[in-house]
């Protein structure tokens, strides 16, 4: 029975050495470097570490098949003696300081993420609903009637940073309160902020535009079949065999010279002799252009031999657009009651378009947030119109008021203008597509 000696290290420097081999655990289960020395944490009560080891319990357990005639694997002062491993401990130096680094990275995403969070709740914290209506009598739960409900704008999110096409997420559905708005006699007479419900009459010339966007495209034989060639070419060999520089089939370059020679006649000698007078003409063309003579190829064809190379000429779909909806209004206050609702009206447009701040926050130098957004409907009663069409969630882009509608300046003894013009441009956050009109509110009426 011999006595160790009892080492003293901090945790993660015995994990390290533990990971790398230099340090190994012996048959009781206690840590030990190459020279039989106990290895323990700092703060252990030495007083109960076992020094005594007989002859099994100093074996170390050599999991990894070692050479058991190895050198030493610390030295004299018990530090690992590295000479004996080479390059093992700086990897595993390497790898510890890569494990440090993306926890870090961790972190510091977990921290931006809190912070952003606490800085999002500042803005539009205060909260002011209700339902405005004009003119207050003749929109009732029997008349037709445009309802446009105010909420916050509920962002894409850090997920994959884009929208679900086609998803629900921009849907205009109502809900049991905002269904019934029409039906209510209760009207509010303070401002609506961040939500709230505006009724109006549906203003006259009502109307929509779906579009898509188409773009003119050329493509010459010879052009086609150098693509046609080089897809098949890709598709005959793995990209990997290709980066390699490895062998390569090439029978598909082959079927491209075909093709282009049944393309220019389908005799070989005739095709030489047209492409050479194609290449003649561009480069007389090439020739002639610095002068700045601007001469194509088609050009000298067209005068030649009156003919063009075809431009095989197609439209194709290029892109999506968003629809955009104008309102026009003109505001007749006809008493006081009226007169304080289409104030009230024309402030929740105005506040709810306006980007978000959140003010005396150091934060508001740097950031602003997405206004509101506004849901349109076009309502019958209680229930959404049959047959006008739906609308996706608008931002209100555009905004104007007019307070002489009649082109002079009159008010009544309040101040209130006796006639206004306001008009309202709204456009959709999202485009329209095929499968909205398989889902509510697009199964209903004309849909989009």
């Amino acid at each position: 029975m011999s006595e160790a000696n009892v080492i003293e290290q901090h945790q993660s420097a015995i994990d390290l050495w533990l990971s790398t081999g230099v340090y190994k655990k012996n048959a009781s289960g206690q840590i030990v470097d190459g020279r039989g020395n106990i290895i323990v944490p700092i703060g252990t009560n030495l007083n109960t570490v076992n020094t005594n080891l007989d002859e099994s319990s100093s074996t170390i357990i050599n999991n990894d098949n070692a050479d058991t005639n190895q050198p030493p694997d610390t030295t004299i002062l018990g530090l690992p003696n590295f000479a004996q491993y080479g390059f093992k401990v700086l990897d595993a130096i390497e790898q510890s300081g890569e494990n440090v680094r993306k926890e870090e990275i961790k972190k510091r995403t977990a921290e931006i993420g809190t912070l952003s969070g606490k800085r999002l709740k500042k803005y539009g914290r205060k909260r002011q609903g209700g339902v405005l209506r004009y003119p207050s009598e003749l929109i009732t739960e029997h008349t037709d009637y445009l309802q446009i409900d105010i909420e916050r704008y509920a962002e894409i999110g850090k997920t994959n940073y884009i929208s679900n096409t086609g998803g629900s997420s921009r849907y205009v559905l109502g809900n049991r309160k905002t269904n019934r708005a029409g039906q209510t006699t209760k009207l509010s007479s303070r401002p609506l902020i961040n939500d709230g419900t505006i009724l109006l009459p549906i203003p006259s010339n009502i109307s929509d535009a779906n579009n898509v966007n188409y773009g003119e495209s050329k493509m010459n034989g010879l052009t086609a079949a150098g693509i046609s060639a080089a897809e098949e070419l890709v598709g005959d060999n793995s990209i990997s065999d290709l980066l390699a520089g490895k062998n390569i089939d090439l029978s598909s370059l082959e079927n491209a010279g075909d093709k282009i020679v049944k393309m220019m006649g389908g005799d070989p000698s005739e095709a030489a002799l047209t492409a050479a007078d194609v290449l003649t003409k561009e480069l007389t063309a090439s020739a002639a252009n610095i002068f700045d003579a601007n001469v194509t190829v088609n050009q000298l064809l067209a005068r030649s031999n009156g003919e063009i190379i075809n431009p095989n000429m197609e439209i194709l779909f290029s892109d999506v657009t968003l629809r955009n909806f104008s309102f026009r209004y003109k505001l007749l206050p006809r008493n006081k009651r009226e007169a304080e609702q289409v104030k009230l009206i024309i402030r929740a447009f105005k506040r709810n378009m306006a980007p978000q701040a959140i003010g005396s926050d150091g934060a508001s130098d740097f950031f602003l947030r997405s206004p509101n957004v506004f849901k349109l409907r076009y309502r019958s009663g209680n229930k959404d119109h049959p047959f006008l069409n739906r609308f996706k969630q608008c931002f209100l882009t555009d905004m104007q008021t007019k307070y002489t509608g009649e082109g002079v300046y009159s008010t009544y003894d309040d101040g209130t203008p006796v006639s206004m013009e306001l008009t309202l441009t709204f456009k959709e956050l999202q485009p329209i597509y095929d499968i909205d009109y398989d889902e509510f509110p697009g199964t209903g009426a004309v849909g989009y």
